[in-house]
């Protein structure tokens, strides 16, 4: 099952001034990476989804087909092509087509609104779109983009646009391959910031053909995984470690559209899965509203998952049902490709607490205020390099100088490593809480409340106090019908954690915390809505 990949490193020099480890043997582009997965596997599956599969052969077809026809319509080599797509069998191939064009791929989410969506494909002068039907309202009139000359819809529509099959149908040309440069970009993926505008992370060739080795390495994957892919393509996890990786190593892509606990379970059992990465959360609904035990889940070796580490309680629960499962931690950003540290094979329940050590090319530093690395085991910036790390912003030379250092992006994250290597993360650098001269690391309080049986998600957040200057608010998504109480998290605080630490201020909600486009937490809004609350008390 295993690859012949030799994973012998050695420095090199990349992207004017870094001098990077890098591995030695790898494919020169994504696309020469999922080629070879075609001549190796031509008949394997490549895509699984609500009833579809499509073979290596069939989506390379489709792809070279899609890639024609946008050559036709004046799509050229570099240019940029937005895909306004859900996770689906169109979102795969449009990706794996417009690469095969030589353009650059801008995948949008799907939950983003009009102005950010125009913002976007303004800001990145793409020629095209790719969008799925009911998106259609979103997108901008003709007349206000006139450099997006080209929409093909999937389901629907308007007169603006043509059909998506129209890009599947044969010219009756074959397309000569494009020599790529690795450092050239492949994807552009627009951050959704908490504040501010979106910025445009480059990820090239070189970045994640140096990721999707790193999964294969750490999660020792070879030939013909499969794997379930929850999170959105749009986003760098569901981008490179479902469908990039997969391609990588010829496995299988399985895709449900949208998450639901059962529906994963019954996909894992049904397709052999044997690999999937999803947020904790998500492990803690499939433990709630079903039993592993029930499905034949033999193949299902790696679970992956990130955003935070696994309630130690939750690993309890995974390794008493699914005994033969690695549980992975894996800590990243769009701007490191996806993973930067990953926990070892087999050692979820030994630090639970970490996100694992450095990928193997990679390097973390962790820096005091004045640009000093402090010792093990003390708090700091994380700073990370490597292959993996984006050479900066689309467009936007400001926020590159500001966020990369000598090939180093300042993560804006608080953490530590130890002696051993293993980093854990205290904090976003910003949304740590001083309550009276003690620091509070949010995150800390998270891991522990998101332990307890009735909690399906909570956030902490800093609330104004006019003596402490801070004190510590919870908003917390109960499991339904529950009886949780204030008081109950109030008394797990204090049974698990210093005094000081205890929560001043408990919200106990049915709905979910509010997310981004992306998914990812706004606590903007958590702390807008204090502030809201004290304005009708005065």
């Amino acid at each position: 099952m295993g690859q012949n990949t030799a994973f012998t490193t050695r420095y090199e020099h990349h992207f004017g001034d870094r001098i990077i480890r890098c591995y030695q043997e790898r494919p020169a582009s994504v696309l020469d990476s999922f080629l070879a997965s075609v001549e190796r596997a031509p008949d394997a599956d490549c895509i699984v989804c609500e009833g579809q599969r499509l073979s290596y052969q069939q989506v390379a077809d489709q792809a070279d087909a899609m890639a024609a026809q946008l050559r036709h319509r004046g799509v050229a080599e570099g240019d940029r092509v937005g895909l306004l797509i859900g996770n689906s069998t169109e979102l795969v191939l449009s990706i794996l087509g417009v690469l095969r064009a030589g353009a650059i791929v801008i995948p949008l989410n799907t939950r983003e609104q009009a102005p950010g969506l125009r913002y976007m494909l303004e800001h990145s002068d793409a020629r095209a779109v790719v969008f799925a039907g009911e998106q259609t309202g979103k997108l901008p009139d003709p007349d206000e983009l006139p450099g997006l000359r080209h929409r093909f819809a999937i389901s629907g529509g308007d007169e603006h646009s043509e059909p998506f099959e129209n890009l599947l149908q044969d010219t009756g040309t074959d397309l000569p391959l494009l020599s790529v440069n690795e450092e050239d970009p492949a994807v552009i993926l627009y951050t959704s910031g908490t504040t501010g505008t979106p910025k445009g992370v480059i990820l090239t060739h070189f970045n994640i053909i140096h990721s999707v080795m790193h999964f294969q390495h750490i999660m020792a994957l070879g030939n013909g995984e499969r794997s379930l892919m929850v999170a959105p393509g749009s986003h760098v996890t569901g981008l490179v470690a479902n469908i990039f990786t997969m391609a990588h190593v010829a496995g299988c892509i399985v895709i449900i559209p949208g998450f639901d606990a059962v529906e994963a379970v019954n996909l894992i059992a049904r397709e052999k899965v044997t690999h999937t990465i999803m947020v904790p959360a998500m492990y803690n609904l499939c433990l709630l509203r079903t039993n592993f035990r029930d499905h034949d889940l033999s193949a299902f070796r790696i679970g992956g998952f990130g955003g935070a580490p696994m309630p130690e309680s939750t690993i309890a629960q995974l390794r008493e049902q699914l005994p033969d499962l690695e549980l992975i931690n894996a800590y990243g950003a769009t701007e490191t490709t996806s993973p930067a540290t990953s926990l070892p094979l087999g050692d979820a329940g030994r630090h639970a607490d970490s996100v694992g050590q450095v990928v193997p090319c990679g390097d973390i530093r962790i820096m005091d205020d004045h640009g000093r690395e402090v010792a093990p085991g003390e708090s700091g910036e994380l700073w990370i390099s490597g292959p993996m790390v984006v050479p900066g912003y689309w467009n936007n030379p400001d926020a590159s100088a500001r966020e990369f250092t000598a090939g180093h992006w300042k993560s804006g994250d608080i953490g530590s490593v130890d002696a051993d290597g293993f980093v854990r993360i205290f904090d976003r650098k910003k949304d740590m809480i001083n309550r009276g001269g003690y620091n509070i690391y949010s995150v800390e309080l998270e891991n522990l409340i998101t332990g307890h049986p009735s909690v399906v998600e909570c956030a902490v957040i800093p609330h104004p106090d006019e003596v402490l200057g801070e004190k510590i608010h919870v908003f917390v998504t109960r499991v339904e019908d529950g009886t949780l109480t204030e008081a109950d998290i109030r008394q797990f605080c204090r049974d698990n954690l210093a005094d000081y630490k205890t929560p001043d201020y408990v919200t106990i909600q049915q709905e979910p915390l509010p997310r981004n486009a992306n998914g990812k937490l706004v606590k903007a809004g958590l702390k807008a809505r204090i502030g809201n609350a004290e304005g009708q008390d005065q």
